[in-house]
């Protein structure tokens, strides 16, 4: 008899997590990588934020804290909230977790019951249907078409809507296509919504800083103020402030589901790392300048990537709104053999092909949910992308 629980059997490892895993292997054995494939920012946390949690090592903040988050930071999650989407959460109504992946699994443990469904638009982030099974719920996969510019319509969410149906699942930008919801875009989901009341709503807002063309995302409480009551809207620090490594994440949520979250986190990890939550309320409650300089960055490595592959035979790639990935359609690069010999059948053939036959790390559409497409993250310097997206386009001249 195995001591693996049964639970385990119904998951999968992160994509993600395996093919960066893997990049890094080759990598160390001696191979010429470009890893393309961790959503991770390659700029520095700004100093002013590293400066803060020394000071907080130096003034003994070393101990257990609350295990929703210190004041401190919990008040600077709520002002940030307001100052950024005019959203109206109290300190009580928000939690700080290690990351916001905590804050999707607490939020899920503490609602879901066996065979409750959670709607969630693909192409979608790797995790949200795998913690969703692992508390014991249903994921509802709704293929979102690139016509659409990859975006949930209001006539995909009423077919995918049961009376079974807990949650909605949206993340904008969204990881892996970049997609972002404006307040025009979400009103008509938002009217869906209304006529369904006993459907929750998770507002992924984790990229929402990280927009280009002067695109102003929005989000579902900001749009329509009486889904507030049935929202739980996260967001972190890791991706805007370049905080991957520090884990905090948070939300702002009804008080009922943010003291159960509580409840959860104090018999799992407790209270997220001291010194890293006074690092945050430096993030927060700090100096933003820093985040429009990297924005212009990302937005010069997009334009880009987009541009050489697009050039490259096979691929077709839009420009995305946001985030730090491009989601190129690799469909007419199938059915065709590389220059090693390795019949590319799958996304996930073409991945592996290009990793072992050109040395550079992309992830396989199909982890996202939507096959037939690959994730390129343009977190890395100007010069990296233009070499991994020249042997790209030799990887892709060569296949027949």
């Amino acid at each position: 008899m195995s001591i693996i629980a049964d639970r385990l059997n119904r998951i999968s490892p992160s994509q993600t997590i395996v093919i960066s895993t893997k990049a890094r292997a080759l990598k160390a054995a001696g191979r010429n990588i470009i890893s393309l494939s961790a959503g991770e920012p390659d700029f520095r946390t700004p100093d002013n934020i590293a400066q803060a949690a020394m000071k907080a090592i130096e003034g003994g903040q070393t101990r257990y804290t609350d295990v929703a988050g210190t004041p401190e930071l919990r008040k600077a999650v709520a002002e940030r909230f307001r100052l950024d989407s005019g959203l109206d959460y109290t300190a009580e109504e928000v939690i700080v977790s290690t990351g916001g992946k905590q804050i999707i699994y607490n939020a899920m443990m503490a609602t879901l019951n066996p065979g409750d469904e959670a709607i969630i638009p693909a192409p979608c982030w790797v995790s949200y249907p795998d913690i969703v099974t692992l508390a014991e719920g249903t994921p509802v996969i709704v293929p979102c078409k690139r016509e659409n510019g990859f975006k949930l319509t209001a006539q995909e969410l009423e077919a995918a809507i049961t009376p079974r149906t807990k949650w909605v699942f949206l993340n904008s930008p969204c990881n892996p296509t970049g997609a972002a919801y404006s307040a025009q875009d979400l009103r008509p989901l938002c009217d869906v919504l209304l006529r369904h009341p006993h459907i929750w709503i998770f507002t992924d807002d984790i990229y929402a800083k990280l927009t280009y063309d002067g695109f102003r995302p929005a989000t579902f409480v900001e749009v329509e103020p009486r889904l507030r009551p049935r929202t739980v809207t996260m967001n972190g620090v890791s991706k805007a402030y370049a905080m991957t490594g520090w884990r905090i994440g948070f939300s702002g949520a009804p008080i009922e589901l943010t003291k159960a979250m509580n409840k959860l986190q104090g018999q799992s990890t407790s209270n997220t790392c001291s010194i890293a939550q006074a690092a945050a309320v430096e993030a927060l409650a700090g100096p933003q300048d820093f985040i429009a300089d990297m924005v212009a960055t990302y937005q010069g490595r997009r334009d880009l990537v987009v541009s050489m592959l697009n050039e490259a035979t096979g691929l077709t790639c839009d420009k995305p709104e946001g985030a730090f990935y491009v989601f190129p359609s690799v469909q007419n690069c199938l059915g065709k053999t590389s220059a090693g010999g390795i019949e590319i059948k799958t996304d996930e053939d073409f991945v592996t092909a290009l990793l072992e036959e050109e040395g550079v790390a992309a992830v396989h559409g199909s982890a996202f949910m939507y096959p037939g497409y690959m994730r390129i993250s343009y977190a890395t310097d100007t010069e990296s992308l233009r070499e991994a997206c020249s042997r790209i386009q030799r990887f892709c001249a060569g296949l027949v």
